[in-house]
């Protein structure tokens, strides 16, 4: 894009100089830097490349360069090896740059002690952290925020902002589906013991198993990768379930590899629902139904939701949670119960 009319190299940009380059209203281009998902998606990638080439500062973050800022914001991950986080970073990412901001990726190793550790350590580098899958205690959490602004994704705690992704509700959809499918005795694949989401689906699953009338049992925990999966299907064929709901995809993948090996027919021998969608899902042997999500969506909400309390004097109040729906895909891992 062409610089638009008027604009003088060497000034700093403003959002009416954003808003002619990218061939928008002023309105609209302000609605996209602080409230994005209130923006059609297209439109959106324009203004914010629009405001990455005019290196365009909103008025916000302008008084925060003479605050003292330091105008980084720090992403915590449980795992960055796991696919699941991608669409995260760069949803955190994307939106970061769109406002002027700076991102320190921190991989947290599955350790609250290396989380605890590097917020410490960021607490006079960063104005601001974003958790995900955090594993501290809800009391952590809420000393933490106090003293940092705070988002966390994935995790409710009072008093900590939050965005949430409905995954209880497609877990229950694939409850649904498996009893459609025929099948009465299902389990659930557990993630980690300390895993907020992996909780909330237990509790939402064994509720919806006991209205229905079927039965759903717990195994686990399961270290939410890959090689988990070797002993969570055995531990799956064990049970005399005849479906499985894992914690996510990669545990649903690696029990893809080990039935196989056992020579265990999927899905005509036992059906595997994972959660994530993660890349890859869609074209392992057999193609994984499971639960899809707004991933990306919530790396852009919690940017805007934590920007907002770092700038908690200029505009509206902050957002204390946000919760994005999700769904189940339907692919060929799941299938009807087989006859005993």
């Amino acid at each position: 894009m062409t610089a638009p009319p008027g604009f003088t190299p060497g000034k700093p940009a403003t959002i009416h100089d954003v808003a002619a380059l990218s061939g928008v209203a002023a309105s609209t281009v302000s609605r996209a830097l602080s409230n994005p998902d209130r923006v059609n998606f297209r439109t959106r990638a324009r203004i914010e490349a629009a405001a990455a080439q005019l290196n365009y500062v909103p008025n916000a973050q302008a008084k925060a360069l003479s605050s003292g800022q330091s105008k980084a914001v720090a992403v915590l991950v449980s795992d960055i090896t796991n696919p699941f986080f991608f669409d995260i970073i760069r949803g955190t990412q994307l939106q970061l740059k769109a406002a002027g901001y700076t991102q320190l990726l921190v991989d947290t190793e599955e350790s609250d002690e290396v989380e605890t550790s590097t917020i410490e350590q960021l607490r006079n580098t960063a104005d601001g952290i974003i958790l995900t899958a955090s594993r501290l205690s809800d009391e952590s959490l809420e000393q933490i925020a106090a003293r940092l602004p705070t988002v966390a994704i994935n995790r409710s705690v009072p008093g900590v902002a939050s965005v949430i992704l409905d995954t209880p509700t497609a877990t229950n959809q694939a409850l649904d589906h498996l009893i459609s499918l025929g099948h009465s005795h299902i389990a659930f694949l557990g993630g980690p013991a300390t895993s907020f989401s992996s909780t909330r689906r237990w509790d939402a699953l064994s509720a919806a198993a006991e209205e229905r009338g079927v039965e759903v049992v717990r195994l686990g925990p399961f270290a939410p990768r890959t090689y988990s999966g070797a002993a969570a299907a055995d531990a799956l064929v064990h049970s005399g379930a005849t479906a499985g709901i894992a914690f996510n995809d990669l545990i649903a993948i690696g029990m893809l590899q080990r039935l196989r090996e056992r020579g265990v027919r999927v899905p005509e021998d036992m059906s595997i629902v994972g959660c994530d969608d993660i890349f890859g899902a869609d074209f392992c042997s057999p193609p994984l139904t499971t639960v899809t999500a707004p991933v990306e969506q919530a790396g852009r909400v919690a940017v805007t939701m934590l920007l907002s309390k770092i700038n908690s004097a200029v505009g509206a109040p902050p957002r204390s949670q946000s919760i994005l729906p999700t769904h189940l895909t339907i692919r060929s891992s799941t299938g009807p119960a087989p006859h005993k």
